[in-house]
């Protein structure tokens, strides 16, 4: 089964923006690959998904609801080996998850990712790109 690796914003996205393209990008490769998460992009999401600022699209409540959606349909990796190849450290994360979980993407729209396409045989791809490669 294919596997991918989706960021931090493109979950918040899917979260706080259900028909952004993010969002369908995320659902469409939930309905297709195995989504991959480990303990240390839980923890980003989490406390991202309940940053006040959050409050004015979804309740807390809510928010809450969607990170333990994410908990139940994810692959929780663990074991993951450190990279260090990203120009914004906090990213390199998901690049050790799709590694270490033998991923086949990242979906993200983040260009600190994106301008490493490929990494080491995974796949980084925007939404868009994504979407686009499936229409195909």
């Amino acid at each position: 089964m294919v596997r991918f690796v989706p960021d931090t914003n493109v979950l918040i996205s899917r979260a706080c923006f259900p028909n952004s393209l993010p969002a369908q990008a995320f659902e469409y490769a939930l309905l297709r690959a195995k989504l991959l998460l480990s303990a240390e992009t839980l923890a980003e999401i989490e406390d991202v998904l309940l940053r006040s600022k959050f409050d004015v699209y979804l309740r807390p409540q809510t928010r809450l609801s969607f990170f333990h959606y994410l908990r139940r349909e994810a692959a929780l990796i663990e074991s993951i080996a450190p990279v260090s190849a990203c120009r914004d450290p906090k990213d390199d994360k998901f690049l050790a998850l799709a590694l270490t979980g033998h991923a086949d993407f990242i979906l993200t729209g983040d260009l600190d990712l994106l301008v490493l396409h490929p990494f080491r045989g995974v796949e980084i791809l925007s939404p868009r790109q994504y979407l686009d490669r499936q229409s195909t």
